[in-house]
């Protein structure tokens, strides 16, 4: 069957219910280039189902590989198991041992076990020890700033903005027609100073409210 698109489907769906037959059909748009076979498949269709976009039940390829076993397998390796926290496999490494493409396990994944892939967070690991520290130092902070002297503290912090920022690799790509090595250097390569122009911005906070910020230059050449 030829592509064809929805608005043609129901073009050849209203001429069949008109009384036109296959051959009249191709011949009112000659322009569109019909192939017979596939108006008459269309026409089956509207006569099967009522429609010329619903398939009939069991139509369409059969599945070979999201098979109800796969989709367990599957669903077993992609999570981690119970209380064991880091036991879960890559989308690679399951096709790997189910001998299956990869992109059978994503859209296994995605489309019967109705999971949705996220990054991983990194974070710092805090130790019992430093939990401990860090709760001793807050007592202390607090034992020399009480209430009164704490209206009186002014917190600042500063940013810096660079003229030409870090390049986000996971987002920032360059599409091209061929191999990697066809592509011209000059789009690939990004140009980073080691120390590049940038300003400062410096903003403060205290109990009676927050000050205006404040820029200023740094190491411009």
């Amino acid at each position: 069957m030829g592509k064809v698109s929805v608005d043609d489907k129901m073009r050849i769906k209203i001429l069949h219910e008109q009384g036109l037959g296959y051959r009249a059909i191709v011949a009112k748009y000659q322009e569109k280039k019909w192939k017979l076979d596939t108006v008459k498949f269309i026409c089956k269709r509207v006569d099967e189902t009522g429609s010329a976009l619903t398939r009939k039940p069991g139509g369409g390829r059969p599945r070979s590989v999201r098979m109800p076993e796969i989709i367990d397998q599957v669903g077993a390796l992609i999570c981690s198991q119970e209380n064991q926290p880091g036991t879960s496999k890559s989308t690679r490494k399951i096709a790997e041992q189910l001998n299956i493409h990869r992109s059978s396990v994503q859209r296994t994944a995605k489309r019967d076990l109705q999971l949705s892939a996220f990054r991983r967070v990194p974070a710092q690991i805090i130790s019992e020890s430093v939990k401990q520290k860090r709760h001793d130092r807050c007592k202390k902070l607090i034992r020399r700033l009480p209430v009164k002297f704490s209206k009186k503290v002014f917190f600042t912090d500063e940013k810096n903005f660079y003229l030409n920022p870090p390049v986000n690799h996971q987002n920032d790509r360059v599409w091209s027609v061929g191999k990697k090595r066809d592509v011209d250097k000059k789009r690939l390569v990004v140009e980073r100073a080691k120390f590049a122009k940038h300003i400062m911005v410096s903003a403060g906070v205290c109990y009676g409210g927050k000050e205006d910020c404040i820029s200023f230059q740094t190491r411009l050449k």
